[in-house]
């Protein structure tokens, strides 16, 4: 009997195994997937535990609370500076993951393209595939994370009907600058494409860079697709509460897909949500500064041994050339070290090889996140402190 083809094209998450195998290892550190180990702010958690105590425990509108709607078409209007009206541009999703997919969904047809940058989130591959698009993948380049104009503008194509835009990126921690994302915006204007862009680590960015929305721009509003969560901003990657902002055209399309893939987000953690979204400007402060502290002191840590860190400008990942590394230990390439690293050292990464459509271009890259409390990075410094340094840092 035949099961789906499409499934045979892509493994299980690697980043969700990594961390599978660091529950394995009692005493490691789980540098991998990308979730805090310290508490969201209290009071966040306070706004969804008073709505579960005034009982709002059934199926809230499917599209997302009133309030949540109109928490995020503000806070988007504050910060983005993107127009949405709650009732007709938003649709609150279970996480910026669904959001992606009830997305893609909504305007898939069989023969359309979609492009990706790579090294990429490892979800946006099968989520083209499970969408029913061909992904075409341009890859970026190290150590700023460029892409080639020309090559970009060659790949579009009549086929294609969106690329995907992660701001600021995971795993690099590249920011699209506004040139950047202006030669996309007249790419898709000139090819009729959609940008759908990925912003959920918009608030965790370093050294002066500045966040732009791609659907800010006049000329974009009705081809963009904003997606976004509380997940990383707010440390609640567990509650699975996003949203999607696109054109009533588009969003309409959006809701009948999330209504039959999930019906809805739970309704008690979306009170949690709104309250979230009404946070002052210190909150973002500290944020910055706390993730910024987190940044320099493991890509200090990493500097100290035979992996060499690309410093990033936004998000909470650390990629770093891990080739001289692998020789050392005689290993073959970085999912090999990944799993050394963990049962060996103590520590849980990914393998760069997750993400890339070949995993041949990412054999000697290796990624850690730093969405960890002081002391636990403090411990991660003594961990790695047992990998000697043997040749100069080439990565910051």
């Amino acid at each position: 009997m035949d099961l789906s083809k499409i499934t045979e094209q892509f493994t299980e998450s690697i980043i969700r195994d990594m961390t599978r195998v660091a529950l394995e290892h009692p005493g490691s550190i789980n540098l991998a997937q990308g979730f805090p180990d310290f508490p969201a702010p209290e009071s966040i958690k306070q706004a969804a535990i008073e709505a579960i105590n005034k009982d709002m425990n059934q199926y809230a509108v499917t599209w997302g609370t009133a309030p949540l709607r109109e928490a995020i078409a503000a806070k988007t209007l504050r910060h983005n500076h993107i127009k949405a009206d709650p009732h007709k541009n938003i649709t609150v999703t279970c996480g910026a993951t669904e959001g992606m997919m009830a997305s893609l969904r909504a305007i898939i047809n069989p023969g359309d393209e979609i492009i990706i940058f790579e090294p990429f989130y490892e979800n946006y591959g099968p989520d083209c595939l499970l969408s029913g698009a061909t992904p075409r993948y341009i890859r970026f380049s190290p150590p700023d994370w460029s892409f080639d104009f020309n090559e970009l503008e060659r790949i579009f194509n009549a086929k294609t009907k969106a690329i995907i835009i992660n701001t600021p990126n995971n795993p690099t921690g590249k920011v699209f600058s506004e040139k950047e994302l202006r030669f996309i915006a007249g790419l898709c204007i000139k090819n009729d494409a959609i940008a759908v862009t990925d912003e959920i680590y918009e608030h965790i960015l370093f050294d002066g860079h500045r966040h732009l929305s791609i659907a800010s721009f006049p000329e974009m509003e009705e081809r963009s697709i904003t997606i976004n969560s509380i997940s990383k901003t707010y440390s609640l990657t567990g509650w699975r509460v996003g949203w999607v902002i696109a054109s009533d055209r588009i969003t309409r399309e959006i809701r009948k897909v999330h209504d039959f893939l999930t019906v809805g987000a739970a309704a008690p953690l979306q009170a949690g949500a709104a309250f979230a979204l009404s946070l002052g400007e210190d909150y973002y402060r500290w944020l910055t500064e706390f993730y910024q502290n987190a940044r320099d002191t493991l890509c200090s840590s990493l500097q100290e041994t035979d992996l060499h860190p690309y410093k990033p400008a936004g998000a909470y990942y650390i990629m770093c050339e891990c080739a001289d590394l692998i020789r050392q230990y005689k290993l073959q390439n970085s999912l090999e070290l990944a799993f050394f690293l963990v049962k060996s050292i103590g520590i849980a990464t990914v393998p760069g090889s997750s993400f890339y459509s070949n995993p041949r271009y990412g054999q000697f890259i290796i990624r850690f996140c730093f969405c960890k409390n002081p002391e636990t990075l403090q411990k991660a410094q003594t961990y790695l402190s047992k990998i000697p340094k043997a040749t100069p840092d080439r990565g910051i």
